[in-house]
């Protein structure tokens, strides 16, 4: 992903700040001179944080994009700060005073001995004095910091008040996101298990250029940040990310496809393996379908399918106006795209598995009684994109969230309350536009939450219909009727791939999640737990 090269401060190297400054300063510019059209990345911990700001600052005019762990602009609010001036004293004559300055620093006690060895007390005394006119020299810059920001701030940092100044710089930098790691202590590079690559994944942070191209910037998750993702209790993401995987195993999905011969198999057999391939179905009530759907094509066919998403789920936005961002990484890590024709444009050109709700916002926010119900647009978005490259299309139902929760304060409800529709018209307007231009039930894209009853959960069934050959029909890209009347096609096998598993599901034995605990207490919780007859 990266070229890397270090900062090395030797221990008894005595350079000050600002010289420490035009050291890389002097890196980044010759850096940007052979690759004008490259961004630079400056990962900066502690005292790191205050260079990479101060060289930002400096340098409004390169792309950088700088990475700040419990960054040391803070140093004046720290417990160490104030008794500064008697440190010399105390270091020279209190030895009990060194062991608890170290504590500060140190991950655990048992890390001390190793920190004494390699930090003598001059040195320690050097450092702080450095970080002391570090951060003064930094926050008095920062307002004209430019470059994009990603903030990593620590809940347990001992040395430093990190997570209240992680706030403080998202307020003030004009480009930056946060992200808070509530059981890490100040050294977060050196935590058991953390992971930047997948941090910078996660935030949608990776490019190559001067924008970030959703398509070809993409890296999709190793096969350890897939296991982690879906298979530990704690990601490798922020703290609040660590209930996907239980969704999975509660939810029982049943993958149902359609052969060449029309037969309906359990599994994902009748998948096209080859590419561009376009999934076009119905959008469950808050989406509820995409994560076992994305885990069952990766675990089952080993193919990975890129979602369409609103852009509230990935875009800038209005801070504070919406829930926080990393509330989505997992979203970024597995590859959904912000919908727009360009990026289906070239997701189909380089051959991916497109997964598309022509519903969007209207079917997945709907109202009392409108579940199973599609809200497409009478225009065929999607249609001629998808013969333009010879995409297979494949029509597919997906039922079961009447089974896990029932909408009993709707939009039209919240609409009736000012505070509630002031709030709905703010957040809405805080977003990028979708289907500005569109007409009909499909152009109320408005944001907000259904108010919904949960109930005990019962079972997700999918049903894939037959691949739609398109690589045919090259003739009829600019005959809109025939194009018109493909997409009716697909919306009708939508809504018979719906049909059939809403009355298929009656006659599941294994519906209820009580009697799918039953089964793999007796069977194991590895096998796989019967559904309908076919």
């Amino acid at each position: 992903m990266f070229e890397v090269q270090c900062l090395h401060i030797p221990v008894m190297d005595r350079t000050s700040f600002r010289d420490l400054v035009k050291i890389v300063e002097r890196t980044v510019r010759l850096e940007n001179a052979r690759f004008p059209d490259r961004p630079i990345y400056i990962v900066g911990e502690s005292l790191g944080g205050c260079l990479a700001l101060a060289v930002a600052e400096r340098n409004p005019e390169i792309d950088l994009l700088l990475i700040l762990a419990n960054p040391a602009t803070s140093f004046n609010k720290s417990q160490i700060q104030a008794p500064l001036p008697f440190l010399a004293f105390m270091l020279e004559q209190l030895q009990l005073s060194y062991p608890f300055i170290l504590s500060l620093m140190a991950d655990s006690w048992q890390n001390l001995h190793v920190l004494a060895d390699i930090l003598p007390k001059e040195t320690l005394l050097w450092k702080l004095q450095m970080l002391e006119s570090a951060s003064a020299y930094t926050n008095s810059r920062i307002h004209a910091v430019k470059a994009e920001t990603l903030l990593l701030t620590s809940g347990k940092d001992r040395l430093l008040p990190s997570q209240a100044e992680g706030a403080r710089l998202n307020d003030i930098l004009q480009r930056s996101q946060i992200r808070k790691f509530d059981d890490c202590g100040h050294f977060l590079f050196l935590e058991d298990g953390f992971d930047l690559v997948t941090i910078i994944k996660g935030v949608g942070f990776y490019r190559h250029g001067k924008g970030l191209d959703y398509v070809s910037d993409y890296l999709p998750p190793t096969p350890a940040e897939y296991k982690t993702l879906y298979e530990s209790s704690r990601l490798l993401l922020p703290d609040n990310l660590d209930n996907f995987r239980r969704f999975d195993e509660i939810t029982g999905p049943v993958m149902l496809s359609t052969l060449e011969d029309g037969r309906i198999v359990r599994g994902l057999d009748g998948i096209p393996s080859e590419g561009p391939v376009l999934y076009v179905g119905y959008h469950m009530l808050l989406g509820l379908e995409v994560s076992p759907l994305i885990r069952q094509f990766l675990n089952q066919r080993n193919i990975h399918v890129r979602g369409i998403a609103h852009p509230m789920l990935l875009d800038k936005y209005k801070k504070g106006q919406m829930p926080g961002p990393e509330f989505y990484d997992i979203l970024r890590m597995v590859g959904a795209v912000p919908v727009s024709g360009t990026n289906l444009f070239k997701l189909l050109s380089s051959k991916s598995h497109v997964l598309l709700y022509p519903g969007g916002v209207r079917e997945a926010l709907h109202r009392k009684g409108e579940e199973y119900k599609l809200f497409w647009p009478e225009q065929s978005e999607f249609v001629r994109m998808a013969v333009r490259f010879g995409a297979k299309i494949v029509p597919f139902g997906s039922a079961g969230e009447d089974d896990f929760g029932e909408v009993f304060f709707d939009y039209d409800d919240q609409m009736k309350i000012p505070l509630l529709r002031n709030w709905i018209k703010q957040m809405t307007e805080d977003t990028l536009k979708v289907r500005s231009n569109a007409t009909g039930e499909v152009a109320n894209q408005d944001l907000h939450i259904p108010w919904i009853w949960p109930k005990i959960p019962g079972r997700l069934y999918y049903c894939f219909g037959k691949p739609i050959e398109t690589a045919g029909w090259k003739q009829e890209l600019n005959d809109r009727e025939k194009c018109h009347e493909l997409y009716l096609q697909v919306k009708s096998d939508v809504e018979s791939r719906l049909a059939y598993l809403i009355e298929k599901r009656e006659r599941d034995p294994y519906r209820s999640i009580f009697s799918r605990l039953m089964y793999q207490a007796t069977h194991g919780s590895a096998s796989e737990i019967p559904t309908f007859e076919l």
